[in-house]
């Protein structure tokens, strides 16, 4: 009887401690697994952008399988607005913003006392005037009313967009920031309606035509190239740029970020999918 309670004892030791082995091994397990998931999730760098919807926001999701493989996750915040992305960024509610040209942001530093830097050029949308009341500029009538964007850049590109096709002439040493007092000559004596650039494609018919954003037009279903009356050429040097603080712009998620909006694989979807409605500036 001794003998088998001697066995039995035994036995239960050697479950006991096998028992304790198998758990042993199976939190190393764990832990590992832990280990290495936090190591990977150490490594993935998160980098959040704030983007007009078109094309803006269509370009960066198209960047995102890039980036993953660099492990760096890309988060897209659309904005509607001009004012907004610039300061989130400098707030450091964004890293970065896509949406605006190298003439507006030095605009806004020089207002809002900001000092936001671009890190790349990707692309120019064509500013064009369209109408729902007529076909060609030589259609314009005397006293017509044409809306163009109230922000001082904007307002300027598409007053010297009328000059470079004779609707008005600007004092020859005219900034790109040109306001309606630059203006010298005005023979149709055209009415000037300032409104937010995003507007603009939403009173057009209520005007005779309005100078509106590649970006915005394009939002609107408007094909610069079919449907503008006038439009920038390729030599525009309003590029839209990929924005960001000083002291974020060497930021390996940036970088690469910057790398992959200037890509080949980029360059070929911008062409493909707005055929020359939008124009790669790299």
């Amino acid at each position: 009887m001794k003998k088998i309670l001697s066995v039995i004892l035994s036995l239960a030791i050697v479950i006991v401690l096998a028992s304790g082995c198998a758990k042993s091994a199976n939190n190393n397990k764990t832990s590992a697994k832990t280990q290495d998931a936090n190591a990977k999730a150490k490594k993935e760098t998160v980098i959040k952008v704030g983007a007009s919807p078109v094309p803006h926001a269509q370009i960066l999701n198209f960047v995102k399988p890039i980036l993953e493989k660099q492990r760096v996750k890309l988060e897209v915040v659309e904005m509607t607005d001009y004012v907004t992305p610039n300061e989130a960024v400098y707030d450091r509610q964004l890293d970065a913003n896509f949406f605006q040209h190298q003439p507006y942001l030095d605009e806004f530093n020089k207002e809002k006392g900001t000092n936001l830097v671009s890190v790349t050029k990707v692309h120019i949308e064509p500013m064009g005037l369209y109408s729902k009341k007529i076909k060609k500029i030589d259609e314009l009538k005397d006293g017509a009313t044409i809306a163009i964007p109230n922000d001082p850049t904007n307002s300027g590109r598409a007053l010297l967009l009328l000059q470079k096709y004779n609707v008005i002439k600007l004092r020859k040493d005219a900034p790109l920031t040109a306001t309606q007092k630059d203006i010298v000559d005005n023979p149709k004596h055209i009415k000037f309606q300032e409104l937010d650039a995003a507007q603009l494609p939403r009173v057009l018919q209520d005007v005779d035509g309005a100078v509106i954003n590649g970006n915005y037009a394009l939002d609107a279903h408007l094909n610069p190239l079919k449907d503008a009356i006038i439009l920038e050429d390729k030599d525009s040097p309003y590029a839209n740029i990929l924005a960001t603080r000083p002291d974020n712009k060497d930021n390996p998620g940036i970088q690469a970020l910057a790398k992959a909006l200037n890509s080949p694989e980029v360059k070929k979807f911008i062409q493909d999918k707005y055929k020359g409605a939008i124009v790669p500036a790299f």
